[in-house]
Parts: C-alpha cells; structure tokens; sequence
C-alpha cells in the first residue's frame, strides 16, 4: 500500500509540476505534506535522511552573493562590456555565454556558474530586446555537459568521487572530458542551426548598446572591492576545495557570512535576504520529499537492483543498462537521490565476479549527468535557472523544454554509448576479463 501512496502522490505532483498550473514550489511541498500525513516517513526522517540540507545551504549561500555582489552593478558592468565585445551580434553572444558556462561549470560547479551567468544574461537580453529562452537552454545544456568533465562540476560526480578512492580529478577529466567536450560541440552547432532565425537584434538597439559606458553602471564603494575579493575566494576555494579538505557548503557558507558582515553597513541584511530566490529553495526542499517517499518504499534501490538482474550480471549490458537508466531516470527527479541509491549497489557488484567495475561507474556519472538535460527537475542547475528566470519575468515553460531536452538527452545517450562500448568494453573484452 505505500509504495502504491507514494508512487501516485509522485505522480501527481509531478503531473501538477509540469502543467505549471499551481506555483512549482507548492505543488512540491504539498506532495511532500501528503506523504508525511499519509505515514510513508516521519517528520524526523524527512529532515534528517530525505532533504539534502547541504545542496540547500549551498544554494542560500550562493544566492546570498550574487545579491550582494549584484547591487555593486558588476554584473551589469560584466554584461554590457560582454555584449560590446561582440558588437551586439546575437550569434556570437550566443556562443560565447555557451563556452563560458562549460568551461566555468567544468573547473567550479554548475550551480555556481549558472548563480553567475543568468543575472548577466537576462540583462544582456533585456538591453537587446532578445528573446530570453534560446539564451538559458544554452546556459543549462552547457553547465551539465561542462560539469560532466571533472569530478567538482555536477554533484553525482562528487558523490562518486567520494566513494571511490582511486577515482581523482585527473581521472576524471582523463575519461569524461573528452566525450563531455565532443557532446558541447555538436550541441552548440545545433542549437546555433535551430535558433540562428530567431537570434536577431535591431541595429538601433546595438547602437544603443555600444554607446553605454558600462564603468557607469559600478558603484564604486568598498562594498564593491569586498564583493569582489570574497567572491574570488569562494570561487578559489571551490577550486581547491579536495586540497583543503573543506566542503564547498563550508566555503559557500563562509564567504556569505563573511560579505554580509563585511557589508552590513553599506547594505541593509533585510534587504538582501529578500532577493534570495526563496521559491526555487523551497522547490528543492519540495523535490526532495517527493523522491524521498520513493526512496522509502525501497523503489529506487529495487529499480537499482533490477538492473543486474536482468542483465544476468553480465559485465558489458550492465555497463550499458546503467546508462541509460540513469540517464532517462536522471531526467524525471534530480540526479542526485538516483546515484546515492545506485552507490552501494554498484559497490556489490563485486559479490557477482565483476572485479573492473571502472566502466560501470564512468556509466552512471555520464547518464547521470547527461541525463539531467531532459526536464527542468532533472538537474539542480536546471531548477536554479528556472527560478532565476521567473525571478526576472521569463519563465521557462516545461513542456516546451522538454521538447528540445528529451531529445538531446536521447542524442547524448547514444554518444555516449558508443564511447563506453568503444573506449572500455571492446577493450575488457578483447583481454578476456
């Protein structure tokens, strides 16, 4: 009977979700109500083992930075001198903001990056009278798949990190990288052929945006420089975070604390914790009720197990299966639960003779990953961006993401595929293992 409640509640709420009909973060959390009130969990286990606290504080303490580092119009300064240097061109633009947010969501982390890079964009867009859609899907395809090629870009590859020891940094970069770079360019070259009709500025507009002083735009005070120092150190110590041995919530958490102090007499506290993106951290908290109540019925760690069942155990299908169910369920609730669930299954498959288990877990990174393309919950990036959209009046449809998600995820799967098949198990089986 509880895996039935939970499943419908899911469902439902996930129908709700997507029709956009009742605000996201309602509709979460109200799931997440019903699932404490129909006995699925306590209220104990939901804060305690269900809410991920640390994806949440370091969502706040980003949020907090970018607002007060936004109020010294920096970010603004940033977007116009942007646009200048590539005259206005949509085109360009387009590219330019993709490549940026790969390669800062590849050496940061995605949600980071896009903390950053949003703000930025939707002022450009505004400035330009640009459609502001073509400019995000970019922003979220490219901070998965640049996050997809190191261990610190996307959290299901820190978790797997963290569970297997000899699986570094380089080892990482060494074995995603390249497949996470090959995917960007053949998506950036597509999505440039699909919106290239619709990327179009009025020269008037351009005209208007090349005679901005964009110095204007910064308040010089020392809440400027202060912005800036802190904002360095936390992206520095996002950087060196596995050398420090400190958690980036920890470094997220620090820097925040230490500009509002640094701030608090240029700048009211009231005043910035009211530009924090309340309804997306509430949707998170939402979210991760929901699929709590199907962790709790035990359906993700029996979809887990189901795979090595009906693969018999054997090495080459299981690597693939893992793909692929990762990469598609990745995409209807965040990828984070799915890989916590998949760890200690994946850890067991020893007890089956699979003594490489390298591939298997490259596997589940990449489905993972790729995977959170698909819908605007299928990655943590994707629901920061969603939320900072609606935050500034362009809110990104659901369905109409889907409609250019899904069957990028299904693309990405299939390259992926066939780097698996041809980097690691055509290889393990040639030697026999």
């Amino acid at each position: 009977m509880e895996v039935i409640l939970a499943t419908v509640i899911f469902i439902i709420s996930y129908i709700f979700i997507m029709t956009e009909k009742i605000n996201r973060a309602v509709v979460a959390l109200s799931g997440g109500a019903l699932l404490l009130l129909t006995g699925i969990y306590s209220a104990n286990e939901m804060f305690t083992h269900y809410i991920d606290w640390n994806t949440i504080a370091l969502l706040f303490s980003m949020m907090l930075l970018i607002s007060i580092t936004d109020k010294t119009g920096l970010f603004s300064f940033i977007a116009i001198r942007f646009a200048q240097r590539v005259r206005g061109s949509p085109i360009p633009l387009f590219v330019g903001v993709s490549i940026l947010t790969a390669i800062g969501s590849a050496l940061l982390d995605n949600v980071t990056t896009v903390l950053i890079f949003v703000p930025i964009i939707l002022k450009i867009t505004k400035q330009l009278s640009l459609p502001a859609f073509p400019y995000l899907l970019i922003i979220i395809f490219s901070s998965n798949i640049g996050g997809t090629a190191t261990l610190i870009g996307d959290p299901p590859n820190i978790m797997i990190g963290q569970a297997v020891d000899h699986l570094t940094f380089l080892s990482f970069v060494n074995h995603l990288a390249p497949l996470a770079i090959i995917i960007f360019i053949i998506m950036l070259a597509l999505m440039v052929m699909l919106f290239r009709g619709t990327l179009t500025a009025q020269s008037t507009n351009i005209d208007e945006l090349m005679a901005i002083d964009a110095s204007s735009f910064l308040v010089k005070s020392p809440m400027l420089y202060q912005s800036v120092i802190v904002l360095i150190l936390t992206l520095s110590g996002f950087m060196l975070h596995s050398f420090l041995h400190i958690e980036l919530t920890i470094i997220a958490l620090s820097g925040a604390i230490l500009l509002l102090l640094l701030t608090e007499k240029e700048i009211e506290t009231e005043y910035i914790f009211a530009k924090v993106e309340w309804v997306t951290l509430f949707f998170f908290i939402g979210l991760f009720t929901l699929v709590g109540g199907l962790e709790k019925v035990g359906i993700i760690d029996e979809m887990a197990r189901a795979i090595v069942l009906s693969t018999e155990g054997d090495f080459s299908k299981t690597a693939i299966l893992i793909l692929w169910v990762s990469g598609l369920f990745s995409g209807i609730v965040d990828n984070i639960p799915f890989v916590a669930a998949m760890i200690p299954v994946i850890e067991e498959f020893e007890s089956y003779g699979m003594v490489y288990l390298d591939p298997i877990w490259w596997s589940l990174a990449l489905g993972a990953c790729l995977g959170g393309n698909a819908t605007l919950v299928g990655a943590s990036a994707n629901v920061v961006v969603a939320g900072l959209a609606e935050g500034s009046n362009q809110k990104i449809p659901f369905i109409r993401f889907m409609l250019y998600g899904i069957p990028f995820v299904l693309f990405s799967l299939i390259i992926s595929t066939i780097y698996v098949y041809v980097r690691y198990l055509i290889p393990y089986m040639s030697q026999g293992l």
